[in-house]
């Protein structure tokens, strides 16, 4: 039955040309978001309170950069079907990664994933993992 009402969700959540659909996964969203839908305001990534960025990278990411991944992580969490990769950073950055989310399931009445977050840029990658859990004004909450 469990699965049965997940995949109804994950149904629901798609458009005619096979598109996620953000407002139908998790309810409507309260913040900026660009023409495309996908983008967080300021106010919903600050909530992600640095996110799970590794400390090495996150002391030494410019902040616009740092803005940037963090978007990137809001987008795999409230938008992006599992699995699927959320790419950040351009060619020539000295930094670029990507966020991977899990599957939602529900804890209590809300909304959580676990995700990674793959940073590039250094000698080797540093991955951070963790686990969010989404509030009812549209925000995440990385738990600690």
């Amino acid at each position: 039955m469990t699965f049965a009402l997940a995949l109804t969700s994950v149904v629901a959540g798609c458009s005619s040309t096979g598109t996620a659909v953000p407002s139908l996964a998790f309810g409507s969203v309260s913040g900026v978001r660009d023409s495309d839908n996908r983008l967080a305001g300021d106010a919903l990534v600050t909530a992600l309170n640095g996110g799970i960025l590794a400390d090495e990278a996150r002391a030494d990411m410019a902040p616009d950069i740092r803005n940037r991944a963090l978007q990137a992580e809001y987008q795999a969490l409230e938008y992006t079907p599992a699995g699927e990769r959320v790419a950040w950073g351009e060619s020539g950055d000295q930094y670029t990664g990507d966020v991977v989310a899990s599957q939602p399931y529900r804890v209590g009445s809300q909304n959580c994933r676990q995700y990674t977050h793959t940073v590039y840029g250094g000698s080797a990658p540093l991955v951070g993992r963790g686990t969010a859990c989404r509030n009812s004004d549209g925000s995440w909450t990385p738990l600690a």
